[in-house]
């Protein structure tokens, strides 16, 4: 008998893979806070003896080498991938035996197309494939994207995706499970995944890279890619280089003249309290990024990298949720932190900002002249549909490009209300007078607004 646990990692839209029999496990593309990890071997009653890498990944700071050392087991890395640490070599058909009692055994399978050097690895049980894991390869009605190495290679890497998939697809069994790191939120993945289970089978039937020829893959893959977070370029590095040992200590606590001489110092502070309670009452010149939404993404993404930032929080508990998903993409250590009420951010005399809301229905009934309807999706929401007249800038360039955003109250908006409160939080800071549209973009139109579709 075999296990395989799922470990999310929510916030960047990936999962880790704890699999193996009744003695020993395999890791598989572990985050960066591995506590996690071993607390779910310990209740398998399991110990790892392999942690295992897809890839050099793009979107995380990995947990493997340290989870190796940690645990004494064997750190497997394609041996294609130059890394500055000692680790097993993994090519081709290599073969790794994870648990001998239940016949368990890890067979390396090259699959060039996400990276150069991707590996996937198919779990045999006496034999035969029960499952694979596909890291940044076959996904969930997709496959991982292939820009993320070199422009140069982009094609080349999207015809080996299609190659790789078609691989997985001949050597494995239909009923064998397939068991992807990206696709469930990842801006590693080429595209959304529908569901959240699948197989060799089910790909078969409905997976472009498996249905279409590679020509008409390949040219609909590059079509469709999007923008690449910025903090990406950072992440690769790291991970050869060896990330070091993780530290969630809580960071020193600031007072109001602190937090104060921070933002005079162009330090980014980041208010992680929900939209709502941001609008309602903030310090003046701090950014909202909402705990509960995609955190680590697009701060990582915004931030310039290197600068130091300051977390403002509701409770300890948010606080440390908060570090934790940061450490996740190398924002190691807050310069500093406060919790609780926001009146107490603020120095005396000086009283907390605010901005109003609002729905599409309330901007359709709003005199248009001498405002700015601003949407900060990406290039590929906008290109779905977007209000007639408004102006467009993504909100992870907004930061570099808030001179261009015209004279007036800017209503701004995204396609959930998210975005657009880091957004309106950015034109705040700015001093400019903004009206955060709180709303889904579906309803944009049902509210008599022009949607139009370039």
């Amino acid at each position: 008998m075999f296990f395989v646990d799922t470990i999310e990692v929510a916030g960047l839209g990936n999962r880790c893979y704890l699999a193996g029999g009744e003695r020993t496990a395999v890791v598989v593309d572990p985050p960066r806070d591995i506590d996690q990890v071993i607390a779910a071997a310990a209740r398998r009653g399991v110990r790892i003896s392999h942690v295992v890498e897809t890839h050099l990944h793009n979107d995380y700071v990995t947990g493997g080498l340290e989870l190796a050392r940690v645990t004494g087991a064997g750190y497997l890395v394609p041996a294609a991938a130059r890394v500055s640490y000692e680790r097993v070599p993994v090519r081709d058909g290599d073969r790794h035996k994870i648990d001998a009692g239940a016949g368990l055994v890890l067979r390396a399978i090259a699959t060039p197309g996400h990276t150069p050097h991707h590996t996937s690895y198919a779990l045999e049980e006496n034999g035969t494939a029960v499952a694979v894991f596909t890291g940044g390869s076959l996904l969930i009605g997709t496959v991982g994207r292939p820009d993320l190495v070199e422009p140069r290679l982009t094609e080349d890497l999207a015809r080996a995706q299609h190659a790789s998939a078609h691989r997985l697809a001949t050597e494995l069994p239909d009923d064998a499970t397939v068991l992807p790191t990206h696709g469930f939120g990842s801006f590693c993945s080429a595209g959304q995944a529908e569901g959240t289970s699948t197989t060799i089978g089910k790909e078969k039937a409905s997976n472009a890279a498996l249905t279409r020829d590679v020509d008409g893959f390949v040219a609909e893959l590059l079509a469709g890619l999007d923008a690449v977070p910025a903090y990406y370029a950072h992440m690769g590095p790291a991970n050869a280089a060896g990330p070091a040992p993780l530290d969630l200590t809580p960071p020193a606590l600031a007072d109001a003249g602190e937090i104060a001489g921070r933002l005079a110092a162009g330090e980014w502070v980041v208010d992680l309290r929900n939209r709502v309670a941001f609008a309602a009452g903030h310090v003046a010149g701090s950014l909202n990024f909402e705990a509960e939404g995609q955190l680590a993404t697009y701060l990582a993404w915004l931030i310039p990298w290197g600068k130091p930032v300051t977390l403002l929080a509701e409770s300890a508990d948010q606080l440390a949720a908060a570090q934790r998903e940061l450490a996740r993409v190398g924002i190691d250590r807050p310069a500093a932190a406060a919790t609780g009420d926001p009146a107490r951010w603020t120095r005396e005399g000086e009283t907390l900002a605010t901005f109003p809301r609002a729905t599409f229905a309330d901007l359709a009934e709003h005199p248009w002249d001498g405002i700015v309807v601003l949407d900060v999706r990406r290039d590929a929401e906008r290109a779905s549909g977007q209000v007639r007249g408004s102006v467009h800038i993504p909100v992870h360039a907004l930061h570099r490009r808030l001179d261009e955003v015209p004279a007036g109250q800017v209503w701004v908006h995204c396609a959930g209300g998210m975005r657009a409160a880091i957004a309106a939080s950015l034109l705040d800071a700015a001093g400019r007078d903004v009206v955060a549209v709180d709303d889904r973009f579906d309803s944009a139109e049902q509210a008599g607004l022009t949607v139009r579709t370039p």
